[in-house]
Parts: structure tokens; sequence; C-alpha cells
């Protein structure tokens, strides 16, 4: 077989490492290029080499770790323990109630999970649904359908936020959850965390946060631009709440965060199991055995930036945010949606082809979202340095772009209303 040619069986001899990892390094050749500072999803660029190179001495040293057993690695359950607390602290509570997941998906997961359970166990409803705006993320819709229960879109308002009355219509009596995100993906915008908390208390329900995308920012973004609205565990009536360490706590993949205000709603989580020969089996999460180096990554992550460190990083994306916004603007046709409240830009056009403008973007090396709606940014501390080339070449790119489509023109006149 040549290298390089696809695999289909186990090799019957193995091959030299050097050989193999020569292959993998020209096949990357094609993979997203986040360190150039063009990219704007999936790496959150902190743009920070001796944090990078604490990252991968330390995935090195666990490397070969299995987080599923704390007592066989009790520094892995001490740095676990202390990234919820740290979390709790940076959230807005004192109740260290709380795990440590893969990521946002299993996060949410595990917040739907156990409003299900609360649901048939203090509710008395056997089949309860979710409410979440339509610009929650997919993955509330997924964790539904692998749970058996049933999740309710609810359209957002003409800011696109969480629409509180049209929310408060839809509650019956198999309701369980009420959903707001801080801020959502699609615009950055953070919903009405506070009207959506008080509506779920007064029916006796459970409300989460979903601030994968803005929990290790947003504190800090506050101290570095203005208060924003209340949002997370601070706020009454808020009982859960996920946030990634991996996206703007800049910990590699993956790392996040599920806090509960009661314990009582943590042990939904929790799953026990000793009637078969091969001992005692528990777990706080769906995973069973756990890779190691996300969880030491992400405790040196913190540890080495700081509260210091964050700020740093937040004011480097609010220069740069600002920067690419006013670029934006400056084209007198090109415009951001719904007024985002983070480090989030989704912009259209009515007079280009957002398609043929993402195109003459790509041709200039950057990596832009082409979504429903428009063109698609999440700005990290990497952007600074490349911010004013951004404008640039969006200008030039925007000269260059087709004309809007007849459709497209069409469209853009309802821009802003909610993906479906």
């Amino acid at each position: 077989m040549a290298s390089g040619d696809p695999v289909s069986a186990l090799p019957r001899a193995g091959r030299p490492g050097d050989e193999l990892l020569a292959e993998m390094t020209a096949g990357r050749s094609g993979d997203l290029d986040w360190r150039s500072g063009k990219a704007f999803s999936l790496v959150y660029n902190a743009a920070d080499p001796s944090l990078e190179e604490l990252q991968h001495q330390v995935a090195s040293l666990f490397l070969h770790d299995n987080a599923l057993n704390p007592f066989a690695y009790p520094s892995l359950a001490k740095m676990e323990g202390e990234l919820v607390a740290m979390s709790a602290d940076l959230l807005g509570t004192e109740a260290r109630n709380g795990a440590l997941t893969s990521g946002g998906t299993e996060s949410i997961f595990c917040a739907v999970q156990t409003a299900r359970e609360h649901a048939r166990t203090q509710l008395g409803i056997a089949e309860p649904t979710v409410l979440l705006p339509s610009t929650a993320h997919p993955a509330f819709t997924k964790a539904a359908h692998n749970l058996d229960i049933e999740s309710i879109r609810v359209p957002v308002d003409s800011t696109g936020r969480a629409d509180v009355a049209a929310t408060e219509a839809l509650i019956d009596d198999r309701t369980a959850l009420i959903v707001g995100s801080a801020p959502c993906y699609p615009y950055g915008s953070i919903d009405p965390i506070e009207e959506l908390a008080a509506l779920a208390a007064s029916r006796g329900l459970l409300c989460h946060v979903d601030a994968c995308l803005g929990g290790w920012l947003l504190p800090f973004w506050a101290e570095v631009t203005g208060p924003i609205q209340p949002w997370d565990l601070r706020v009454e009536g808020v009982t859960s709440l996920s946030a990634d360490i991996h996206k703007y706590g800049y910990a590699y993949k993956g790392a996040s965060v599920v806090l509960y205000r009661d314990r009582s709603l943590l042990k939904h989580q929790f799953f026990s199991f000793d009637d078969w020969p091969g001992g005692f089996y528990g777990s706080a999460t769906p995973a069973g055995t756990r890779p190691a180096p996300p969880i030491a990554g992400a405790w040196a992550t913190l540890m080495h930036l700081g509260h210091e460190g964050f700020i740093a990083k937040a004011t480097a994306i609010a220069e740069a945010t600002a920067t690419i916004a006013a670029g934006i603007d400056a084209t007198g046709d090109l415009r951001v949606l719904h007024d985002p409240d983070m480090s989030v830009l989704l912009f259209t056009s009515a007079e280009r082809s957002i398609t043929s403008l993402g195109a003459a973007m790509t041709k200039r090396g950057w990596k832009l979202d082409q979504v429903q709606e428009g063109l698609h940014l999440m700005v990290s501390p990497g952007h600074r340095e490349v911010a004013d080339q951004f404008v640039v070449d969006l200008g030039e790119a925007y000269a260059e772009a087709e004309p809007a489509a007849e459709q497209e023109a069409a469209a853009a006149p309802y821009a802003g209303r909610a993906i479906s």
C-alpha cells in the first residue's frame, strides 16, 4: 500500500513512527489553520505561546491516565473539584454542586436529564417537555431526542432574544424546564435571563442558562466594556448553568462544567450499579472512562492565566471586535444583526451576495462561517493583531462580491428573523 492511500484494514506489519508522523503532518495541510488568526470558529485562539507550551507539557504528563476512578488518581479528583469550585465562584454561587464534562453538549445533556428526572420524581410529570428559544443550541434538541422527551422551540422577539410572553403562553402541565442563552451562538445576544428565571420560579419549574459560549468571557467582558444584564447563578430562579472552559477559558478540548443551585438536582446525574460480578461502578456524568489531559489542562490553564490574564484576553477581544464591527459598518451596506452583547458578529448585506462575499474572503485566506442569515464570526484574542487587515480585506472583498441574487435581496428585510 502506498503512503497516503485509504486504510481499509489493520496493516499486517507496523510502520515506523517517523514515517507515520510525516504522513500525518502532510495530511494536515488542508486542515483549519487557526494560528494564522484568520479563522473564526472551532478553536479559540488565545495568542499565547507560553500557555500553549504549558498545555502541551500537561497533556503529555497526563496522557495515559484515566479519570474513571478518582481513588486511583487523586490528583485528577482534586483538580476536577477545584475546577468546579473556580467555575462556581466565577459564575455566582458558593455552592460547589457541579461536574466536569467533555463539552457543552454533554453539559447540556446532563441539565436536560436532570430536568427529566426532577419532573418525574418531584413534579409527577411522566412525559416532560423543555421550552427553549429558537436560537438555543441544537444540543438541547439532541439531548431531548436521546432522552425521549419533547423539546419545544419558541420564536424569539425582534431583537433576536427569547420572547418571554411567547414562552409563558406555551407553559402547560408537562413543562419541566425553561432555557435561556448567555449568549446564543447565532447572534451573540443574551436572553432576558431574569425574566425567564422568574417565570420558571413562579411555576415551580427549572431554569437552565446555557453559558457554554459566554461563561468564561462575560464576567471579564463586563469589567472591560461595562455592566451587562444579569445572566448567571446570581439570578434568583436560575437552577443550573453550563459553561465551556475550552471556549473562552482557553483550555484545549474538551472541558466544560455543569453547575446546579441545589445538590439535590446534581444527584439526578449520578449513576451507580453493583448488581454484576465486577464490583461497584459509579459515575457523575454519562461518560465512564474519561481522558485525564483535558482535566489537567483546564486546571493548568485557569491557574496560569488567573484573573489578570483573563482581563487581558477580554481586552484584546473587545478591541478586535470593535475594529471588525467598525469595518463592517464602514461599507455602508453590511450590517451586524441584533446588537450582540459579546464578541459574536453575524452580518448580512442587502446589496451583495453573502456567498460571493464569503468566497472572496476565503480567497484572501479568511475562514468565515456562513449560516442561514449571513456570515458569522466569533472573535478571539488572536484576532487583535489581524483585525486591521480583516477590515482592509473585507473592503476589497465587498467591492469584488457579486450583487445579491433576487431571492437574497427579497430576504434581506427579514434577515433578523429567528432560525427555525
